[in-house]
């Protein structure tokens, strides 16, 4: 799956977590659980399970999103498609292992009429939902390492 890349508004990013991909993925696919760990989203709930096809409706900000899940291949890449107040959106993240590490890149385009028309306040609003959405990831991902490190010590 990928984005539009002729969308009026597009956002990307990465980062590194000294972590595990199934322990990343987990907390990536239990979509009714992301508002435990992303102060972004307020509520979150998929109707059946992580599949191509399941559908999950969200909150972030003032926006409700319905989204559709459009590839779940664990624990490499997980995509959806989602709308809400016009916009159609495309999001895509994939888990790259590297060394002990894991690389985790993700993207979204976002088309439609309100991102041609205020396309400026809409990158910048998408960029920052991206490079947050990645911050409180790589900090729940490290958490539960930490923990699972020192259960395993004692």
């Amino acid at each position: 799956m990928k984005i539009n890349e002729r969308a009026p508004v597009i956002a990307s990013g990465e980062i590194e977590v000294a972590a595990d991909a199934n322990i990343i993925w987990e907390i990536m696919s239990t979509i009714d659980l992301w508002p435990e760990w992303n102060a972004d989203v307020s509520s979150a709930s998929l109707q059946g399970d992580l599949a191509p096809g399941s559908k999950f409706t969200w909150k972030e900000g003032q926006m409700t999103i319905t989204s559709t899940i459009s590839q779940a291949d664990r624990p490499h890449n997980l995509a959806w498609t989602g709308t809400t107040l016009g916009i159609k959106a495309i999001h895509v993240w994939r888990l790259e292992k590297r060394g002990e590490k894991v690389m985790i890149k993700t993207e979204e385009s976002w088309e439609g009429l309100l991102p041609r028309l205020l396309r400026g306040p809409m990158q910048r609003m998408l960029s920052k939902s991206i490079d947050s959405g990645l911050r409180y990831l790589k900090v729940e991902a490290e958490r539960r390492t930490t923990l699972l490190r020192s259960s395993r010590k004692n």
